[in-house]
């Protein structure tokens, strides 16, 4: 009998085109109706998240973050809290920390022992090499949508010039530390996108976002190892751009993009995980199990012609709402049951 493949694996072979045992499901973290193990686990330098707390905390750049339980603990920027008004003055307010002392072996160390601490375990699962939240979402974190949006339209040469000294941070601390994590992933992270259409027009994506995603991707490239996009929301029009500069994972392709022409016309070249949402009635309390259950079905036996995918969809909220968890086991167990099969 052939060895069994750990998860880690199967994740890392799609990407050279290779077929997963079975049906994969990304969960974003540890996924508590599964037994298996998470395909990538986020790594990275902790000293860039160390003003974050449970609760919000402060990022890097100096902005304060709130969570509460209605969603599910995840971070924001806390309402009408803005670092920036004007977006001419962001040199006087944006401030790179100087990290120029830091030992940055002993901090991978010392993260890493923290990962096995908390149970994960990098034999199982890929290293996915990751810092931050992406260039779009900060300058919506400094100044608020429409203040951003409107600096974007305005004065796109300040927001360059912004990008860019952040993405010289980032680089330099990529460089420095990423070998000390044994980076599997580089993950990119921005979502520049609404359900419906781009906050930005694909020509301002591609003169003020995509110069620093590339710089960004340079460092996977330069390694061999592949690239994973987050973006949410109607972006299918720059997946283009992202096959171009190495993105391998997309993560979580929702059903506003087209996603069977992706397919089409990508192959395995880019691994769409996710193509599921649970919308609508299927939020509604009246929605049966097994109907649910056949959504899911149906969404696997229609992405999995095409080319290789990853199911990937999580309810976030009250981590007490049964109506969100039971929704989340219902597609856990399809996954691990009829899923199978899926690839054999």
């Amino acid at each position: 009998m052939a060895a069994t493949r750990t998860m880690k694996e199967n994740y890392l072979g799609m990407a050279k085109g290779i077929a997963p045992d079975f049906l994969l499901q990304y969960s974003y973290g540890v996924n508590p109706y599964s037994k298996r193990a998470p395909l990538t686990i986020g790594s990275g330098p902790s000293i860039l998240r160390e003003r974050r707390t449970a609760d919000g905390g402060y990022d890097v750049w100096g902005v304060k973050y709130v969570a509460n339980r209605e969603a599910g603990f995840a971070g924001l920027p806390e309402p009408g809290n803005f670092i920036l008004d004007d977006i001419t003055k962001w040199r006087d307010v944006i401030k790179a920390p100087d990290l120029s002392d830091v030992d940055w072996e002993k901090v991978a160390k010392k993260d890493m022992e923290n990962l096995a601490k908390s149970g994960l375990d990098p034999n199982q699962s890929a290293l996915s090499f990751h810092m931050h939240g992406g260039y779009f979402q900060e300058l919506m974190a400094f100044m608020g949508f429409v203040e951003g949006l409107c600096a974007i339209q305005e004065e796109p040469e300040e927001v360059y010039a912004l990008f860019d000294y952040m993405c010289s941070f980032y680089e330099d601390v990529a460089k420095k530390s990423i070998k000390y994590y044994n980076a599997e992933l580089y993950q990119i992270t921005d979502d520049v996108a609404a359900w419906g259409a781009p906050f930005v027009s694909p020509k301002q994506y591609r003169e003020l976002i995509k110069p620093f995603q590339v710089r960004e991707a340079q460092i996977g490239n330069d390694l061999g190892i592949p690239i994973a996009m987050h973006c949410c929301g109607k972006c299918d029009m720059l997946v283009d751009d992202w096959v171009e500069f190495g993105v391998r994972f997309w993560d979580p392709p929702q059903t506003c993009n087209d996603l069977l022409s992706i397919q089409k016309k990508y192959g395995n070249k880019i691994i769409l995980a996710g193509c599921f949402d649970v919308l609508g009635d299927m939020l509604s309390p009246n929605y049966s199990e097994e109907k649910f259950k056949q959504d899911v079905r149906d969404c696997i036996d229609t992405y999995s012609k095409e080319a290789l995918f990853v199911f990937n969809h999580w309810l976030f909220g009250d981590p007490d709402n049964d109506l969100f968890n039971d929704r989340n086991r219902w597609m856990t167990e399809v996954v691990e049951s009829y899923g199978l099969d899926i690839y054999k």
